[in-house]
Formats: structure tokens, sequence, C-alpha cells
């Protein structure tokens, strides 16, 4: 187990230096321009010059990133080149509200998919079972977009339950940063339920028809032992996975629910930097992100490593 640990670690490792390498290449194309949109459209050629070279633009793509990445190491993300605020600082103030959010999904979607899918697994062609299938077709067929404005329009505007927009931090008042996450939450929920909830169906479903599971209970365990021992410990591998990679495309949706939601995240913050071409800011929000991935990845490998042993030798 250690090794197999080991081995994701490094492969992550890799992948965020391949990742960050290719971001400030791909960001690095049109830093010329940075200057102009610094001073603005009547400022002259020999200023806005001055103002790249200020900035180290000047200088090859390679060696800007090998600076960057010196600094990145040492815990300095630099400053804003827009608003020279410290780029550290801007994430601290809005990573709890995506923190919030994330946390937020993962916990229902974690509860509820695996309750639900052993639920329908164990009971094929009961009603949860139907209900399960049916939310499984919804959810993939509906746009995310949309059943987030549907929600608002239900939930927000109509029932007036849950506020519009806005965000109330936890330290200021629990029960309003309750109200405000709810139904960016649940938002975001409803798609990630209805894939994994189908996978550990189909997973329990198929463990329930295994051999040695009905050895198991010929020789009379109790039902309640034969599922969690057993049939859930060989079940739960499909659905980790899924949920992993749910939990990957979550970090995009962010962005778009934050923005319907008026959520001071970094979600919304990525849309504002990118469109300024702010090198550092959006650097940060990539590596941030990236390292999220990789540290859910890692959660679910070590999972799956865990009730699997054979998946370690993968």
């Amino acid at each position: 187990m250690p090794r197999f640990i080991a081995g994701r670690i490094v492969s992550g490792v890799v992948l965020l230096f391949l990742i960050s390498l290719l971001s400030f290449m791909l960001l690095s194309i049109p830093g010329a321009n940075v200057g102009r949109e610094l001073l603005g459209a009547a400022a002259t050629q020999e200023a806005v010059d001055a103002k790249n070279a200020e900035l180290g633009l000047d200088r090859p793509v390679v060696v800007q990133y090998g600076d960057w990445l010196g600094h990145a190491l040492r815990g300095d993300l630099g400053t804003s080149w827009f608003t020279s605020e410290d780029v550290y600082q801007a994430l601290s103030n809005r990573l709890p509200v995506t923190f919030s959010l994330v946390l937020g999904v993962a916990v229902v979607t974690t509860v509820v998919s695996f309750l639900l899918g052993v639920w329908a697994g164990l009971r094929r062609g009961g009603a949860v079972d139907r209900v399960v299938q049916i939310v499984g077709v919804l959810g993939h067929a509906l746009p995310g977009f949309l059943v987030t404005l549907v929600m608002v329009q239900v939930f927000a505007v109509q029932m007036n339950w849950f506020p519009a927009i806005g965000y109330t931090p936890f330290t200021e008042s629990p029960s309003g940063w309750l109200s405000t996450i709810t139904l960016p939450v649940l938002s975001l929920s409803i798609g990630a339920i209805a894939g994994v909830s189908q996978q550990v169906r189909g997973a329990v479903a198929d463990t329930m028809r295994q051999d040695y599971v009905r050895t198991l209970r010929a020789r009379g365990l109790p039902p309640h032992r034969v599922v969690l021992r057993h049939v859930l410990r060989n079940a739960s591998a499909p659905g980790l996975s899924v949920l992993g990679m749910q939990f990957v495309g979550l970090l995009g949706g962010a962005v778009l629910v934050e923005q319907i939601f008026a959520l001071p995240g970094i979600g919304s913050m990525a849309i504002t930097y990118t469109t300024r071409g702010d090198i550092p800011v959006i650097m940060a929000i990539v590596m941030f992100t990236v390292v999220g991935v990789v540290l859910i990845n890692l959660l679910v490998d070590i999972l799956i490593g865990w009730l699997n042993p054979k998946a370690r030798a993968a």
C-alpha cells in the first residue's frame, strides 16, 4: 500500500508540473498586450514597452516560467498586474466560498448516491429502483444550467425559501451560510447523484448475483451483515471511480453556479481575471484547481486500493 500511494503522489506531482508549464506557455502567447491593457489606448508605445519590461514580459517565456515556478515553490504567488493585490491573499478570501460549495456537494452526493444506489440494487424492479433510473436519465439529459435556473425560480423566487443570490460567511451566521449555500449545492449535486447512484446500483445488483454472496446467505448470515461487510465493499469501487470523475467535473460546474448565485468564489474570480489576462492570478487559480483534482483522485485511488487490493497492482 505505501508503494501504491507513493506512485500516485509522484504521478500527481508530474501532472502538476506539466499542466503548470503548458498553462503558462498558453497564457504567455498574448503577453505583449498586457502593457497596453494596463496603460490604456492613449499610452505611447515607449510606455507600453517599459511596462512590459517592468513585468518581465520582455524576457523569453521559459525564463518567465522558471522565475514564476521558483517563487511558487517558495509560496510566493506574486501580485495581480491589474489590482496590485497579493494573489495568495486574494485566493484566501475566496477559497472558503468555493470550499463550502465543493464540500457540500461531496457530502450530499456521496450520502444520497450510495443510499439510493444500494437500495435500488438490493430491490431491483422496485419503486426506488425505478426512481433511480428515471433520475439517472433526467440528470444526464437536462443541462446543468437549466436545472439551476429552474431551482432558483421555484425555491428562491416563487417560494422564497432561499436567497437567490449572495453569500453569508459561516463565521458571521451559520444559519445564513447554510441558507445561501443550499441551492447552489443542490443544483450541482443533482447531476452527480444521477451518475453515481446508477453506477452503484448496477455494481450492487451484479455483486448480489455472485456465487459467494449466495453462499453467505445460504449459511444463514444476517442480510445486513452480508450487505455491509461483503456486498458494499466489493460494489463501492465502481461508484467511487465515477464519484471522483464527477468531482473533477464539479470544479468546472462551480464556475457557472457561482456566476448565477453571485457567489464570491474562485470560479467567478477566474472569469474576471481571465478576461484581463492577469497571468499571476490565473496561474494561481489553475494550480489550486489542479491540486484539488490531484488530491481527489489520490483519495479515490487510496479508497479503491483499500477496498480492492487487486487495484494496487494496476
